[in-house]
């Protein structure tokens, strides 16, 4: 019998018996990432997750029956951004918030609305309160943060009601905020344009599954780059 193999196995197991940290703190672990977003990142997130098998422990959140939380707007994300963080070590968070906010919103109900005489959800000046407040809370992770644009949505029959346009407005007060935080931008809006036709669905903000496969290259990209 050979006694070396032995004896290297011997020690390493009564290493990891007395110190179970050092004997293990060579075996390197998987990034943990976190997406945060609306129905827009649900759609694309398990193509995402596909592609980064075994490269990443990639998360959202999740609701207590089951299925993805959609993060909807600002004003939800700063109620719940402490709880969707967790206690977990993040190495990276890719994040939106856009769409939901830029919604118009019946004043009486709290419903979505179809009409543009009643308020958004939240106000571009409300938006970039908000969205500060979230990236001030996300940093506090240490993580790589990685802020993915509002995508681009017809300028026509939209329910809920949302003005044309306004998706440029937001994003404009977005870019305010990540350059303000050094925050990673990662352009969707500027790659779904020029391809809007062929990935979103007609009269939606929504996109097809081809649209949301390509959103996901370009998420798996942008993480992959910043890790």
């Amino acid at each position: 019998m050979n006694r070396r193999p032995f004896l290297t196995t011997s020690a390493l197991a009564l290493l990891s018996i007395l110190f179970p940290t050092q004997a293990f703190s060579s075996r390197k672990r998987l990034p943990n990432v976190l997406i945060l977003g609306d129905s827009i990142s649900i759609g694309y997130y398990p193509f995402v997750k596909d592609a980064l098998e075994g490269k990443v422990n990639l998360h959202r959140p999740t609701l207590p029956q089951g299925g993805f939380e959609n993060c909807a707007g600002t004003t939800h994300g700063v109620a719940k951004i402490t709880e969707w963080i967790g206690d977990t070590k993040w190495d990276l968070i890719h994040f939106n918030f856009g769409l939901h906010d830029i919604k118009h919103i019946d004043p009486q109900t709290g419903k979505n609305s179809s009409s543009f005489d009643d308020p958004q959800q939240a106000s571009p000046e409300q938006y970039e309160k908000n969205l500060d407040f979230i990236v001030q809370k996300l940093k506090k992770t240490n993580a790589k943060l990685i802020f993915a644009t509002t995508t681009p949505y017809p300028d026509s029959n939209l329910k809920p009601a949302r003005k044309p346009g306004m998706h440029k407005v937001y994003n404009t007060v977005a870019r305010h905020v990540m350059e303000k935080h050094n925050v990673y931008i990662n352009d969707l809006h500027a790659f779904v344009l020029p391809r809007i036709q062929e990935l979103q669905r007609p009269q939606n903000v929504h996109f097809s599954e081809l649209g949301s496969q390509e959103l996901a290259k370009i998420v798996v990209k942008t993480i992959l780059k910043y890790l």
